[in-house]
C-alpha cells in the first residue's frame, strides 16, 4: 500500500447507464462522434480510454501505449501545462475478484489493468485513474470506478492540485469513499479540509441570487454519497458501553462542538458540511488484512491467506457498493451515461483550466446543447427511416401524404422529447419543427412531381393511338369531328379508370387537353357535315368546359392551401401537447427533487435544534425556506414554431 496515502485519499464510483453497441470489429463504442471509452476483448470488457485533467492549459488527445490504466494528470506533470487524454490497451487477462487492500481492487482486480499497490513511501497514484466494468448485478450499467492519488503528497507540494481534485471527485461521482488510516479523530478531519473549501470550488448556479452560502445549499441536490471507509481499524466500536455500528461511529464523529472560538469553528466546519453538504452517509472499518510482514508481498497473498474480518468487511462493502450506489444523475433527473460523463470531464475541466469554477447548471446546459442537437438529428433521421419505408410515391390524394406525414411526424418529436432536456425557449424544439416542416414541403412536391411524371407517360400510352389517327387523317372527313369528339372521351374515361395517378392528374390531363385545342379546332372548321351554328354552340361548349376545369382547378389549389393549413396548426398542437406533457413530467421530477432536498435539510436541522446549535439550525431554516419559495426552475411553456 502506499505509505504517502495514509493521510487519507479517497475513491469515486460512478454508476452510468450502459449506452453502448457493438460494432463490426468488435469494439464497445459509446455512441458515434464520442471518444470511445471500452473495447471488447473475448466477450469481456477489457479496454479504457483514459481522460486527464488540468488546471491550465488546453484539452488534447494522444496515444500513451504504455499505460494500462487511465488517469487524470495534472499538467505540470505531463510538461507545457497541458491536459492530456491518454489511450491504453487492452489486458491481456480478464479481470478476476479477488479482495485486497485498495478498495478499488475489491470490486475489480486492478492488477490484470497494469495497475500495482505500492509497498513504498512513494506514491503511486498521481492525479486520477480511472476504470470501468460492467456492473455484476444490473446489466444495463457500467460501473466506472476512479481512483485519486492521495491528499498532501510531499512530492506535489501543490494544495491547489488536491482541492482540484477533491472538487472533481465530487462533481463525477454519484458516491463518494474516503479512505483514510485508523479512527475518526481531529486529526481525520484537519485532513478533510478540502470539504469546507467546496464553496470556493464549485457553483450550483451560474448566477447564485444572494450568497455562496445560498448557492451551497443546492450541494445536497446534486452531491455523492458519502462512504468514509477506515484502514487498519483496530478499536472496538462501542460507546457510553454499548456495542454501536460503524454508521453510529461515523454519526458520534460528526457531532459539533459547543463553543464559538476558533478551536470550536475549526472542530465543527467540516462536521457541519459533511452533514449538510452529503445526502447519504456510511462508514465502514476494516481490519488489517494480513500479519504486518506479509503487507508488502499483498498482491500476491491468496484470499484464504487474509484476515477472515477483513475478508467480510471487504465482502459487505462490495455488497453495499454493488447494491446501494445509484446511477450518477444531475439536476432534472438527468442520468448519466457515458457519452454524458465525458462532456461533464470536459466542461468541468474546461471551467478549472480557464480560471473560472466548475457550475453545476452550466455543465447541465453544456450538455443540453449538445444532447438537443443529437436529438434533432435522431428525430429526422427516425422521420426519414419511417417515410422512406412507409410513403409510396404518387399517393391518391393530397390528404394521405399529410396523414402520413402527421403520423410519424408525431413519432419524431416523442424521440426529440425522449432525448432532450433542458430546451431553453424551446429552440431545438422550433429547429426540429422547422425541419419537419421542411421535409413535409419537400414531400409534397416530389409527390407532384412522381404524379406528374406518372400521368404524362399514362397521356402519353393512352393517347397516342388517337393522335396517330389524327395523323393519318381518320377524322379528315365529313362526321370525323364528332368522331374525335367520342374518341377523346373515352380515353379520358380510360384515364380516370387508371388508379394512383397522384395529385396532379387533373392538372396534367387539363394541360394535355388544351396543348390539343388546335387540333380539335382544326377538325371543328374542316367538318363539312356541321353548319355553321352548330359550330358555333360547338366552340361555346369548349369554351365552357375549359371555364369548368379551371374553376374546378381552382378549387383544388383553395382545397390544398386549407389543407396545409390544417395540418401547420395540426403539427403546432402536437408540439405544444408533447412539450406540456414533458414540462409536467418535468415538473413532478423537479419537486420530487426539491421535496427530497427540504427533507434532508429539515432534517439536519432538527438535529442540530435538538443538539443545541440554534445559530446553525436558524440558518439551514432560512435555507429550507429559500428553497420553498423558488419557483420551480423549468423552461419556458412559451414555443415558437
Amino acid at each position: 500500500m502506499d505509505n504517502t496515502e495514509n493521510n487519507g485519499n479517497f475513491r469515486t464510483l460512478i454508476l452510468i447507464e450502459r449506452n453502448l453497441h457493438t460494432d463490426q470489429q468488435a469494439k464497445i463504442q459509446i455512441e458515434q462522434g464520442s471518444i470511445e471509452w471500452l473495447k471488447l476483448r473475448k466477450g469481456k470488457y477489457g479496454h479504457l480510454k483514459a481522460l486527464a485533467m488540468g488546471p491550465v492549459g488546453p484539452l488534447s488527445l494522444r496515444s500513451q501505449r504504455r499505460q494500462l490504466a487511465g488517469q487524470f494528470t495534472h499538467g505540470k506533470e505531463r510538461g507545457k501545462g497541458a491536459a492530456t487524454f491518454d489511450t491504453i490497451r487492452a489486458p491481456k487477462s480478464e479481470a478476476v475478484y479477488i479482495s485486497r487492500v485498495a478498495l478499488l481492487s475489491c470490486i475489480v482486480d486492478l492488477s490484470d489493468f497494469g495497475f500495482s499497490l505500492g509497498s513504498t513511501v512513494q506514491s503511486h497514484t498521481k492525479g486520477i485513474w480511472m476504470w470501468c466494468v460492467p456492473h455484476p448485478n444490473k446489466p444495463t450499467h457500467t460501473l466506472v470506478l476512479l481512483d485519486t492519488e492521495g491528499l498532501g503528497d510531499i512530492e506535489k507540494g501543490d494544495n491547489q492540485n488536491d482541492s482540484w481534485i477533491f472538487a472533481l471527485a465530487i462533481l463525477l461521482s454519484s458516491t463518494f469513499v474516503y479512505n483514510s488510516m485508523g479512527t475518526i479523530n481531529q486529526q481525520a478531519m484537519d485532513q478533510l479540509h478540502y470539504v469546507t473549501e467546496l464553496t470556493d470550488r464549485i457553483r450550483s448556479k451560474s448566477s447564485p441570487d444572494n450568497s455562496e452560502c445560498c448557492d451551497s445549499a443546492d450541494f445536497v441536490s446534486f452531491f455523492p454519497d458519502f462512504v468514509w471507509t477506515l484502514r487498519d481499524f483496530s478499536l472496538e466500536l462501542e460507546a457510553h458501553g454499548k456495542p454501536i455500528t460503524p454508521d453510529e461511529y461515523l454519526e458520534i464523529s460528526l457531532k459539533l462542538k459547543q463553543g464559538t472560538d476558533q478551536k470550536a469553528k475549526r472542530f465543527n466546519e467540516p462536521r457541519l458540511c459533511i452533514r449538510k453538504f452529503f445526502p447519504k452517509k456510511k462508514c465502514f472499518i476494516f481490519d488489517r488484512p494480513a500479519p504486518r510482514k506479509h503487507l508488502i508481498h499483498l498482491e500476491q497473498l491468496e484470499e484464504e491467506e487474509l484476515s477472515e474480518e477483513f475478508v467480510e468487511q471487504v465482502e459487505e462493502f462490495c455488497f453495499y457498493i454493488f447494491s446501494q450506489s445509484k446511477a450518477k444523475t444531475l439536476s432534472g433527473g438527468i442520468i448519466v451515461n457515458g457519452p454524458r460523463l465525458k462532456n461533464l470531464v470536459l466542461t468541468y475541466v474546461n471551467a478549472i483550466s480557464s480560471g473560472d469554477l466548475p457550475c453545476m447548471e452550466n455543465a447541465v446546459l453544456t450538455l443540453a446543447q449538445i444532447e438537443n442537437s443529437a436529438a434533432v438529428q435522431k428525430a429526422i433521421v427516425h422521420y426519414d427511416q419511417q417515410m422512406g419505408q412507409k410513403v409510396q410515391l404518387p399517393t391518391e390524394t393530397l390528404q394521405e401524404l399529410l396523414d402520413l406525414h402527421r403520423a410519424i411526424e408525431r413519432e419524431a418529436i416523442e424521440v426529440f422529447m425522449k432525448s432532450s432536456f433542458k430546451d431553453v425557449d424551446q429552440k431545438f424544439q422550433k429547429e426540429l419543427g422547422d425541419q419537419l416542416q421542411a421535409k413535409r414541403d419537400d414531400y409534397c412536391k416530389q409527390n407532384a412531381k412522381a404524379s406528374k411524371e406518372c400521368c404524362e407517360t399514362l397521356l402519353q400510352d393512352i393517347f397516342s393511338p388517337l393522335e396517330e389517327d389524327v395523323k393519318q387523317g381518320i377524322f379528315s372527313k365529313p362526321g370525323g369531328y364528332r368522331l374525335f369528339i367520342q374518341k377523346k372521351q373515352e380515353l379520358v374515361k380510360k384515364y380516370y379508370e387508371v388508379p394512383r395517378k397522384g395529385i396532379q392528374a387533373e392538372d396534367t390531363l387539363m394541360k394535355y387537353l388544351e396543348s390539343k385545342e388546335d387540333v380539335a379546332d382544326a377538325l371543328l372548321q374542316t367538318d363539312q357535315s356541321l353548319t355553321e351554328k352548330e359550330k358555333e354552340i360547338e366552340v361555346e361548349r369548349v369554351k365552357a368546359e375549359s371555364a369548368e376545369a379551371a374553376n374546378k382547378m381552382l378549387e383544388e389549389l383553395q382545397k390544398k392551401n386549407e389543407l396545409m393549413m390544417e395540418q401547420k396548426e395540426k403539427s403546432y398542437q402536437e408540439h405544444v401537447r408533447q412539450l406540456t406533457e414533458k414540462m409536467q413530467s418535468d415538473r413532478v421530477q423537479l419537486m420530487a427533487e426539491q421535496e427530497k432536498t427540504l427533507a434532508l435539510k429539515l432534517q439536519e436541522q432538527k438535529l442540530l435544534l435538538l443538539e443545541g446549535f440554534e445559530k446553525e439550525s436558524k440558518k439551514l431554516l432560512n435555507e429550507i425556506q429559500d428553497i420553498k419559495n423558488r419557483p420551480v426552475d423549468i423552461v419556458s411553456g412559451c414555443i415558437i414554431l
